[in-house]
């Protein structure tokens, strides 16, 4: 068997998988849940998000491109936020707030990414997968999956057909959500901000929140993650709550998977030889922000 054979079984066996974990949410998720015409509302957003991705990998594949694959992430959720809403025909306030936590987040951090790859002019991540149709295939497969997981809690409350009127977890929700969201945003823009200068080049940013947590922003996204699953969280029973999986996933995706681990690996190449670097790590979390933590 040559490599590029085993390639494509790794491919396909992610492509497969990622279909058998969106089958299982897409069945817990829609346990007693709002229908159209049989089919509950939940399992037809699932298949959409999976079908958004495939409709748009085409031309990327044919053009390869990636300059479009952050913002079709993006567009999902808000897609499948407003499908949500109008197929199950809910009017709750709980319902349009949780739709309207997931579309504010998408907007901004589609937007973010749209601007940063546009400027950079492609990303890194995708040099050997592009020329690769089932490799390519899979990262836009997975993509869908974890769309789906993420929002999962928060589609299945949306969906479940039942009163969401606001209520403590829904406040409490919304504060944590608030929370998270106001850290990514501000930690995106430090960074953004401080690689703008010609000065920052060869360097790596430590003020800010990032002199709190090596990686705030991806501690604000788990924690709105966590917000949006603590205000699904009463509308959900049975199954369904097989769906609070959402933060979890995030979590581990983010930090064992791509986005920490990644990151760490590259710095660590660039400057794992500089002393302030390596003074930088040791006094700095990986993750959690830690305000009461001195940045010298």
């Amino acid at each position: 068997m040559n490599s590029q054979t085993k390639e494509n079984l790794v491919s396909f066996g992610g492509i497969l998988g990622s279909l058998i974990v969106a089958l299982a949410i897409g069945f817990a998720g829609s346990q007693g849940g709002s229908v159209v015409e049989g089919v509950p509302v939940f399992l037809l957003c699932a298949v959409f998000a999976f079908l958004i991705q495939w409709l748009m990998f085409f031309p990327a594949f044919i053009f390869q491109t990636e300059k479009y694959f952050d913002v079709t992430g993006s567009l999902t959720y808000i897609s499948l936020a407003l499908c949500a809403i109008y197929l199950s025909g809910a009017n709750e306030p709980g319902v349009i707030l949780i739709g309207l936590m997931v579309m504010i987040w998408a907007v901004r951090l589609g937007t973010f990414l749209f601007l940063r790859i546009s400027a950079d002019g492609q990303d890194r991540r995708f040099r050997s997968i592009k020329p690769d149709f089932f490799r390519f295939l899979m990262t836009w497969t997975v993509q869908g999956l974890w769309v789906l997981v993420t929002f999962s809690a928060g589609l299945a409350a949306m969906t479940s057909g039942k009163p969401f009127p606001f209520d403590v977890f829904l406040g409490l929700g919304i504060v944590i959500w608030l929370v998270g969201f106001s850290i990514e945003v501000i930690a995106d823009q430090q960074k953004r901000t401080f690689k703008k200068h010609p000065d920052n080049s060869d360097k790596f940013i430590t003020h800010g929140l990032w002199a709190w947590s090596r990686h705030p922003n991806y501690f604000g996204e788990i924690m709105l993650w966590t917000g949006i699953a603590v205000a699904a969280s009463p509308m959900l029973s049975g199954w369904q709550y097989m769906t609070l999986i959402s933060p979890i996933f995030v979590f581990v995706l983010l930090t064992y998977i791509s986005g920490v681990r990644m990151l760490e690996a590259r710095s660590n190449k660039r400057w794992g030889d500089d002393v302030r670097y390596q003074s930088y790590c040791n006094r700095t979390p990986r993750l959690v922000i830690k305000p009461w933590l001195s940045s010298e």
